[in-house]
């Protein structure tokens, strides 16, 4: 798929974009990679491993959103972006609005489940 054109629900956002949403991964995941060694490290009780859910759900997203060309935040404002950063375009379909918003959901339901997922599995290791 090109990354140079619109596809409604399919791809809103260019290689620029698509570069933001990895660095927003990476961070994510070295926060995620932080918070788990200082878990390990200290034995911290599970109810408060829960709250690696935080930077798990950062990393998810970006990640997520940079395989799928897609932005969420974008998809949920009707907007698009193809050019330099921050110059966004407005969708003006309805139909195209209704995919995009479709696509978002979906991309934040994938992200918050991966990052629940792994957040479980950080909560049930034997740190003790």
């Amino acid at each position: 798929m090109s990354t140079h054109e619109y596809v409604a629900g399919s791809c809103n956002i260019g290689k620029g974009e698509i570069k933001r949403r990895q660095l927003v991964a990476l961070i994510g995941l070295i926060l995620s990679i932080s918070t788990l060694i200082g878990f390990i490290s200290t034995n911290a009780e599970p109810s408060l491993r829960l709250s690696i859910f935080l930077p798990l759900s950062v990393a998810s997203i970006g990640w997520i959103q940079s395989r799928r060309k897609f932005c969420l935040a974008y998809g949920f404002m009707g907007t698009f972006n193809f050019g330099k950063l921050g110059q966004l375009s407005k969708v003006s379909d309805k139909e195209a609005l209704v995919a995009d918003r479709k696509t978002a959901l979906t991309i934040l339901i994938q992200s918050l489940t991966l990052a629940s997922v792994l957040t479980l599995i950080v909560y049930l290791l034997p740190l003790s």
